[in-house]
């Protein structure tokens, strides 16, 4: 049995992420944010917590992001991707001109702003924590003008009538989700890994960036995901979060971290675990794990003169 913190309330898109994972004896905690959700592994309330980290509309979920990066320090074990929808929902069927407010979260609105401009264009938007407390606030209004964005779940979790389904902007919207645990022992490499770090720079200076970027092109390591973050130190300070192909057991990869190591002021391993989707890291024979140990092999022998 394993405990899973998420970011709740029950009816949440993780909430159905999440559902793809667990044990029929495992067991899901809702918790507010993302923060808390995280703070619970931190604690030890929970062995684990799945939190979303990217949409492939909006972009970076920036609290996922921070709390990886500067928080107490954690690591992605896992992660899973969920198709998105979105349907309109109130405590009962009412005209769309009768909306006078719009409860959701951030994301959503982000992904419904047509739907929402066509509409409701009369109508205020309220952010809320996640799109099932927006559903759950919505069911406590002694309103009727009140109406959540939310996941069609929410509708059936908190007893709304949906006024209108299918109102994102975007088909296909996916949002990917990262399960995040205390640092241990390490997913084993599997051959479709990701790796993701976070990585400080030193003082600013030109071509900061490029001398990171140089490091991982050299050895072959492709970047899936780059994203630059406020340090919160003091204006203009900002660290990098960025997702390499392979694993930390793979020799480029663990070779292009010593490198950064090195050459930055720190370097934060937020985990090596098998991509969802499965691709295969793009790589060539010179950037082999085979011709690393080689060429290593080779570095030895001339340092002992018996190279040939």
């Amino acid at each position: 049995m394993i405990r899973y913190s998420y970011l709740g309330p029950a009816g949440t898109f993780t909430q159905a992420a999440l559902i793809q994972i667990m044990k029929d004896d495992d067991i899901a905690i809702p918790y507010a944010n993302v923060t808390a959700a995280l703070n619970a592994v931190r604690m030890g309330e929970v062995e684990s917590a799945l939190v979303p980290i990217e949409n492939s509309v909006e972009g970076v979920v920036a609290r996922t992001l921070d709390e990886l990066a500067i928080g107490e320090p954690l690591v992605i074990v896992a992660e899973t991707t969920l198709p998105v929808t979105f349907v309109l929902m109130a405590k009962e069927i009412v005209d769309l001109a009768k909306i006078t407010r719009v409860l959701t979260h951030p994301h959503a609105e982000a992904q419904c702003r047509e739907f929402i401009a066509a509409s409701l264009p009369h109508a205020e938007v309220i952010f809320t924590s996640s799109t099932a407390a927006a559903a759950a606030e919505v069911a406590a209004s002694k309103s009727s003008s009140d109406a959540a964005i939310a996941a069609s779940v929410a509708a059936q979790n908190y007893g709304l009538k949906v006024l209108a389904d299918e109102i994102g902007d975007h088909d296909g919207a996916v949002t990917r989700f990262v399960m995040v645990s205390k640092p241990g022992v390490l997913p084993e490499p599997t051959g479709h890994d990701r790796t993701s770090l976070a990585v400080f720079i030193g003082a600013d200076h030109a071509g900061a960036l490029l001398e990171i970027l140089t490091e991982l092109a050299v050895r072959g390591v492709n970047l899936t995901f780059i994203q630059s973050r406020p340090t919160g130190l003091e204006l203009g300070h900002y660290h990098f979060v960025m997702d390499a192909e392979g694993h930390v057991m793979d020799a480029r990869v663990g070779d292009a971290m010593s490198a950064l190591k090195r050459i930055c002021e720190d370097v934060r391993f937020l985990g090596s675990y098998p991509r969802a989707d499965l691709v295969a890291p793009t790589s060539h024979s010179a950037t082999s794990d085979l011709n690393y140990h080689t060429s290593s092999d080779w570095v030895e022998a001339v340092r002992h003169g018996s190279a040939s």
